[in-house]
């Protein structure tokens, strides 16, 4: 099985929908006749969910007229936050086709189809010209993939000049390798850890210029503890995602990420990046 195929076979379960639309009757909720709050519970797949995208939508300034470039959109929830928060248009891109599926199924629902669109395809080889996108955000997408510099240097060539670029991930810490399974991988056969100081390297060798790189573990620890809190108390998990995931592994995948985090062996970070004003257009190069 192609790396490829094991990364979208380990988020796919081929009944994400009807899970879904089970978890939200089940909380009171008609799936036919939702809002992005209500959503927000159960399509933010990526690490402190709605906070975590609620913190990298503050890190950049973006208008109405603003074409933006989710990469690893999954579901569709930063989308549509960003979509519904600046009244932009945002283009996805995911490897797992029933994320893209779902993703145009609650888009519909929420009259967002306008703005939003999902494609099925390879961050490594995207489907769009240069210099498309005003901005590009990617929430715990580079855990999966193994060659940094061509990610970003395929992110860098659909940016405009100026453009801006925030990944919010996973980063590798110190100490022993990470327990598995974990939210992005059943094994470390698809899981590429990069340490904070790797991406800084393969960012800049790519083009980009660094303007923030920084942890949020002490966030990440934080948001454990309240949700432990909570559990404790009788009250429902804050974030429903990742259980619909993948009902074998869920569990003991965040178990496995908690301890990581909580003995430093993962870092999650955030990165504010930007494409240069003046780029070389003998660098860029549209896909075939």
């Amino acid at each position: 099985m192609s790396t490829h195929r094991e990364v979208s076979g380990h988020y796919g379960t081929g009944d994400l929908l009807s899970r879904l639309n089970a978890a939200l009757a089940k909380d009171g909720l008609d799936p036919d006749h939702l809002s992005v709050g209500a959503l927000a519970q159960y399509d933010q797949f990526h690490g402190r969910g709605l906070e975590a995208t609620v913190e990298v939508a503050d890190l950049v300034h973006v208008t109405a007229s603003d074409h933006l470039l989710d990469i690893g959109s999954g579901i569709g929830g930063p989308a549509r936050y960003f979509a519904n928060r600046f009244g932009c248009r945002v283009t996805g891109i995911d490897l797992t086709p029933e994320f893209c599926d779902v993703a145009r199924h609650f888009t519909q629902r929420l009259h967002l189809d306008d703005r939003i669109t999902f494609e099925v395809g390879d961050a490594l080889a995207m489907p769009f010209a240069n210099r498309s996108f005003d901005g590009a955000y990617s929430m715990n997408v580079s855990m999966n993939i193994a060659d940094k510099g061509a990610f970003y240097r395929e992110i860098l060539r659909v940016l405009k000049p100026g453009g801006w670029l925030v990944l919010s991930e996973v980063a590798k810490g110190e100490g022993a390798e990470l327990d598995y399974p974990a939210p992005w991988a059943r094994s470390a056969s698809t899981s590429f850890l990069a340490t904070p100081e790797e991406t800084r390297r393969d960012l800049l060798e790519a083009g980009f210029d660094i303007v923030r790189l920084h942890s949020t573990l002490e966030e990440t620890l934080a948001a454990g503890a309240r949700a432990r809190a909570l559990a404790e108390r009788g009250g429902k998990p804050p974030r429903r995602a990742a259980a619909l995931m993948d009902r074998e592994i869920a569990a003991q995948a965040m178990a496995n990420s908690s301890r990581g985090f909580s003995e430093g062996r993962i870092i999650p970070i955030e990165v504010l990046a930007r494409k240069p004003s003046q780029v070389s257009l003998g660098a860029e190069h549209d896909p075939a």
